[in-house]
């Protein structure tokens, strides 16, 4: 059961880019679990998938330098991070069903994380040498967490300036 958490039920096996794959599918899980369920069962998710991934490495790691393409839990977890960024935002401001009508949203989310996770700057790399479940986990978080911030920033970039200035 560890291996299939750690692969998410095989979706590691997907090539090429497993990590974008589980990205991708990822996005689209945790938009359905806003839409149909809410913010708040968003955040648990995000948070169990932390917890079940962290155990699910841990166990199944043959040494703790090793982080196997197939492991994508990692991806998962990161790019639910990302996703509760604008998903919060939507949630405090009332607004239900934003995926359809604020998609930039969410593909930024997406573009921003797959961007950290890849490029591994600072805190996202010395994660990804650490080794071992928290690394393997931790830099994906990070990353995720990078990946909020920066749209975050995007969207007060677009909005603040952008958007008025094409008025």
């Amino acid at each position: 059961m560890n291996r299939m958490i750690a692969t998410c039920f095989g979706l590691g096996h997907l090539r090429p880019a497993p990590g974008t794959w589980a990205s991708a599918v990822a996005v689209a899980l945790g938009l359905a679990i806003d839409r149909w369920l809410g913010f708040p069962v968003l955040v648990a998710a995000m948070l169990l998938v932390v917890v079940l991934g962290y155990r699910a490495v841990a166990a199944t790691l043959a040494s703790p330098a090793d982080d196997p393409a197939e492991f994508v839990i990692d991806e998962v977890a990161g790019q639910w991070l990302a996703l509760l960024f604008p998903a919060a935002a939507f949630w405090f401001h009332g607004v239900e069903n934003w995926a359809l009508v604020a998609w930039p949203g969410w593909v930024a989310a997406f573009g921003f994380f797959r961007l950290f996770d890849i490029w591994k700057p600072w805190l996202v790399g010395r994660l990804d040498r650490r080794g071992g479940a928290a690394g393997v986990m931790g830099d994906d978080l990070v990353a995720g967490l990078f990946a909020g911030v920066a749209l975050m920033a995007a969207a007060a970039l677009y909005h603040g300036l952008i958007e008025p200035w094409l008025r």
